[in-house]
């Protein structure tokens, strides 16, 4: 091949591969952020006198539709609900319509459900919530509404888990709750509130429900369920009816026939509790532990408001007089008088005191010695456990924090129970017998507080139980939640927001 036919060879090929590069198709560019357009949907939104039994909606570019289940509700609901598929730019509904009751509003909103194939904008059409698409059986639109709260009994405030809020028909029996699903179902918002819209003039049985399968049917606390009720039915429209309180609480479960708490599973829960164990090597697989950190004696980490905390794997026989608790004074190691007490529900738990279990003598900033010595404990055959030794420094007075409760005379009287809590812990529950309670020696964290309507007078709050229609008690609860620090005191009206924090050593702050 000649030079000139080299040269028309060369100039052919990068032709080509020029106009190749031409028709390639740009990488990049701006991202699509435009919702699927309904073009037309058939038959036509908002008709009266109509039962839909298949509903066709068309779209401007291809479509997909996810999450049916979850995204998709038909109110008020059917037994079979409505069937949603979809075809390029086509989305098929169809509706049991032998099911659709005479003279009744039927509301199908579609959520989430809708969106375009590449970039998943979802179709919310004019609504916040998404499409709804409504019709009537009868001459006319069902438009009345119903709301109220839903709160957590334990707590008194707002439940803000993902709690629903279910109507049943009035005609319904109590049980119809556990058996099938509600007619509408509602959704509460953050908080606790909720409002249904487009109600029929009928009377119904009103639930909240924290529903665990999302299978809108109340299977009890096994289940991981939690129901709310109301004594009365309720009537939408009625101008005399106020917003509808619901009190959301866990039945008590029956254990009675049940063996969910096995010994090794509460001697194991207690040792991980104190994040410390030291086990035995002794025969028999029998092992124990104490609450204590003896990583370090110079670090004060022994919490003087509590006792010592020796836990077992299995029964075993305790010999008191080899258990002995010294603390060190300037090199003297005193040994000190002690109380070793059963846990009453614990059986494998043991409760060392410094004097009395009502009136605990620990000495603040000290290095304590708590001796095992041969022969404190044997195990089921009869055979010593290994003895130990453990050092511990406790906690001094500024490593924890005061509150002054201030309680209104409303309050005041047996009937009334102030209960204290931190996140793991309930650190005060008595009656209302004073109008200011001082609480002292509490660990810096957070603190929540409460009043409990006690009606039965049992010093404690009581939960509810729906078919014996009886409501839990009522929980009154204080605004906020105190976050208190080592050393420092709050004082507290149960009815303001909490005052600036103070030293401790300081005078408290003047009201």
């Amino acid at each position: 091949m000649n030079t000139c036919a080299r040269r028309l060879l060369f100039f052919v090929i990068v032709c080509i591969s020029a106009g190749c590069a031409n028709i390639t198709a740009p990488t990049g560019g701006k991202k699509d952020t435009i919702p699927p357009k309904l073009v037309s949907i058939d038959p036509a939104d908002s008709l009266l006198n109509t039962r839909v039994k298949r509903l066709e909606m068309y779209f401007d570019e291809y479509i997909t539709v996810s999450d049916v289940t979850k995204e998709v509700e038909l109110s008020p609901i059917l037994a079979i609900q409505p069937v949603v598929t979809s075809n390029n730019k086509h989305v098929i509904v169809k509706i049991v319509d032998s099911l659709l009751e005479e003279n009744t509003t039927y509301r199908l909103s579609f959520g989430k459900a809708i969106k375009d194939l590449h970039e998943s904008n979802p179709f919310m059409g004019k609504g916040k919530t998404g499409y709804v698409y409504t019709f009537s059986t009868g001459a006319y639109f069902d438009s009345l509404e119903l709301k109220g709260k839903v709160i957590s009994a334990v707590t008194g405030l707002p439940d803000t888990g993902g709690v629903l809020v279910v109507l049943y028909s009035a005609k319904d029996n109590d049980s119809a709750v556990v058996k099938h699903k509600p007619k509408y179902v509602t959704k509460a918002n953050a908080k606790g509130e909720y409002d249904f819209k487009g109600l029929p003039g009928r009377s119904f049985r009103i639930y909240a429900l924290k529903d665990a399968n999302n299978n809108l049917i109340y299977d009890g606390p096994l289940a991981g369920d939690m129901i709310a009720f109301n004594e009365q039915t309720v009537t939408p429209g009625d101008t005399s009816q106020k917003p509808v309180l619901l009190r959301l609480f866990s039945e008590v479960v029956d254990t009675a026939n049940k063996n969910t708490d096995s010994l090794k599973k509460v001697a194991d829960s207690m040792a991980k509790e104190s994040g410390f164990k030291r086990k035995s090597k002794d025969a028999g697989n029998v092992s124990y532990s104490v609450n204590l950190d003896t990583t370090n004696a110079a670090k004060r980490t022994f919490d003087i408001t509590k006792p010592i905390n020796l836990t077992f794997t299995k029964l075993t026989q305790l010999n008191k007089d080899k258990i002995s608790l010294s603390y060190d004074s300037s090199g003297v190691a005193i040994v000190i008088g002690i109380s070793i007490t059963a846990d009453t529900v614990r059986p494998l738990v043991y409760h060392i005191y410094p004097g009395s279990p009502g009136d605990m003598q620990w000495l603040e900033d000290k290095i304590y010695t708590l001796r095992l010595a041969k022969g404190f404990a044997k195990d089921t055959a009869g055979k010593d456990l290994m003895p130990s030794r453990y050092t511990f420094h406790t906690q001094e007075d500024d490593d924890y924090g005061k509150i002054q409760m201030h309680l209104p005379t409303k309050y005041f009287g047996s009937q009334f129970v102030l209960m204290v809590t931190t996140d793991k812990d309930t650190v005060y529950q008595k009656p209302v017998l004073d109008t200011i309670v001082d609480l002292v020696r509490l660990k810096p964290g957070k603190y929540t507080f409460r009043i409990i309507v006690d009606k039965n007078g049992n010093g404690k709050w009581d939960t509810g139980d729906l078919f014996g229609k009886l409501q839990p008690e009522e929980v009154i609860p204080y605004s906020e939640e105190l976050k208190l620090r080592a050393g420092f005191e709050n004082v507290i009206d149960f009815e303001e927001k909490p005052k600036p924090l103070s030293n401790s050593k300081d005078k408290a702050p003047s009201r």
